[in-house]
């Protein structure tokens, strides 16, 4: 009977160093974060409608998209000059206003630039009208952070009880590190910041954490089993061991979550290449970030004896 082999990413029983480059990986993670934190503030986030406030409005063309030609028709109802972007290459174009005063202001306005993209480029179709008032911007821009800062807090709680202090430590900074880098790249890529990309930031989390726990749970099974193993090797021993299924998982995410990055449209597109850049930062920071923190905070807790690998193995069994 034909059996189809198993599909492996890396070969089994590798052994890699990984806590060779802990230093280096910690000092890039570190560059990486403070840039981040620099780009949140100059040039800052470029802000959706549910955090900023105003009126969003996309519509297609029937034809190419002559952004100059529908600005002179919008200007023309006595519309103060919107901001206007193309949307994709089927004809679609977003369209900015800011926050009226009133509803009644708001549905006027809607209706002049209406009336402007018909009379600059007949047959466009408004497919969606989006407004926000700036007071619920703030507020959703509160409850968004407050959001992020309670999911952190909830898987230091996690953490905590399920792993020694050492583990939970490692895992929240390296998630503050995660989020900080997410970002960077959002400020750098000027993809919106709004209530979608809160989601993706809160799924980024979810899926580093579920990684790091994997990894430690190999770690402290191995801390159980090898008694005297040094923890430096310990840690390069677990790493190796769930390889696979990190590489595995991660990729498995990844080409998830690629097609919604190239066909997802405006809304979707962004969160996916969130997703993305999250998944790699997420995967390499539980093997470069996570287990070198561990192995500082824990290197005199978790282990204080030193032992070569193969005496300890052998003394294992």
């Amino acid at each position: 009977m034909f059996i189809r082999p198993l599909f492996r990413l890396v070969p089994d029983h590798t052994k890699i160093q990984f806590m060779k480059g802990r230093h280096a990986g910690l000092i890039v993670s570190a560059v990486l974060s403070i840039a981040s934190v620099i780009l949140f503030f100059h040039p800052g986030l470029h802000l959706g409608i549910d955090f900023s406030g105003g009126i969003v409005m996309e519509a297609r063309t029937p034809g190419p998209v002559d952004i100059g030609k529908l600005r002179a028709g919008i200007t023309a109802q006595g519309v103060p000059e919107p901001g206007m972007q193309s949307a994709g290459n089927d004809g679609a174009v977003l369209i900015r206003l800011p926050a009226q005063p009133s509803e009644a202001a708001t549905q006027q306005i809607v209706a002049k630039v209406r009336a402007g993209l018909e009379q600059a480029e007949p047959g466009t179709r408004v497919l969606r009208t989006d407004a926000v008032g700036a007071s619920v911007s703030a507020e959703l821009f509160r409850d968004g952070m407050l959001a992020l800062g309670l999911s952190m807090l909830m898987i230091l709680v996690y953490i905590w009880f399920r792993f020694e202090w050492q583990f939970a430590v490692g895992a929240v900074v390296t998630l503050l590190l995660d989020i900080t880098k997410a970002i960077g790249f959002l400020a750098i890529t000027r993809l919106e910041f709004d209530l979608v990309m809160i989601g993706a930031l809160l799924t980024i989390l979810g899926y580093s954490t579920n990684d790091k726990v994997v990894v430690y749970d190999r770690m402290r099974e191995n801390l159980r089993k090898y008694k005297t193993m040094p923890l430096r090797d310990l840690i390069d021993l677990s790493i190796n061991e769930t390889l696979n299924r990190t590489l595995g998982t991660s990729m498995t995410v990844f080409l998830a979550s690629v097609p919604l990055a190239l066909f997802g449209g405006h809304t979707l597109a962004g969160f996916a290449w969130v997703m993305l850049f999250g998944i790699i930062v997420g995967t390499s920071s539980s093997i470069f970030i996570a287990a070198p923190i561990l192995l500082l905070l824990g290197e005199n807790r978790l282990r204080r004896d030193s032992q070569p690998v193969g005496k300890a193995s052998a003394t294992a069994s």
